[in-house]
């Protein structure tokens, strides 16, 4: 029974949540743009607003990044360069706990904020009180996997969850296996992150596709006004001689 929920969880349920997060990004897009925004409300406690959302974003572009790489570099790229397991582990632990306790510090301050202020509070959808418990949550459990890989320093139970995200990619039938008997909290951790990908559509976490990066290879460009607020009439044409 647990190995046949086992597969299920971790060797379909990614499937499903990545095929939700593609096609309902792109179906939110093409039907529903008037939706895709954030939804400011940086008119009200704006001093909290700005230290909870630099801290939040930053620890959150941290942790992403460390995950992205480091459970999607083949092994052999590691053992090439001469980074051993444990080196790595320990690594991901400083790493990953410095962003990570930045993170929970700014998604702290924006809970507090948008669930204490009344005038937030009553201009917040259930979506956007939910996500932020979602994120909430999830970081709690990340914070907790550290103690539980200070034990196995050796960077084995690392390389379990690595070989795992690396099948999934792959499209290997038996990914759920590399993931069988790890801690519960990992498992917890896993799943609740696969979760975010498959409600991300449906939330305001869709602003992440709108990040402006286009803007760094563009020409600059200056808008120009007049003092009257007019059309700026045009120079006179010389007659020619």
């Amino acid at each position: 029974m647990m190995q046949s929920l086992n597969s299920i969880v971790f060797g379909w349920y990614p499937y499903l949540c990545f095929t939700v997060f593609l096609l309902g990004s792109l179906f939110r897009f093409d039907r529903e743009q008037y939706t895709w925004r954030t939804g400011s409300s940086q008119l009200l406690r704006r001093r909290q607003l700005m230290w909870g959302s630099n801290l939040f974003h930053v620890g959150i572009l941290v942790i992403f990044g460390g995950h992205f790489v480091g459970l999607l570099t083949p092994i052999w790229v590691f053992d090439m360069m001469g980074i051993s397991h444990s080196f790595k582990q320990i690594m991901a632990m400083v790493a990953g706990g410095v962003a990570g306790l930045m993170c929970l510090v700014g998604i702290t301050l924006l809970t507090h904020r948008r669930l204490f202020d009344p005038r937030i509070r009553a201009n917040s959808s259930f979506g956007d009180t939910a996500i932020l418990l979602i994120l909430f949550a999830q970081l709690l459990l990340g914070l907790a996997t550290i103690p539980l890989s200070a034990g196995h320093l050796d960077g084995h139970e690392m390389v379990k969850f690595m070989n795992w995200a690396q099948a999934i990619v792959t499209l290997q039938p038996d990914a759920a296996q590399y993931v069988l008997d790890v801690h519960p909290i990992f498992k917890a951790h896993l799943t609740l992150g696969m979760t975010i990908f498959l409600v991300f559509p449906f939330t305001r976490l869709v602003h992440v596709w709108s990040a402006p990066v286009w803007y760094l290879g563009r020409r600059g460009y200056q808008v120009v006004r007049s003092r009257t607020g007019g059309r700026v009439a045009p120079p006179p044409v010389q007659p020619a001689e």
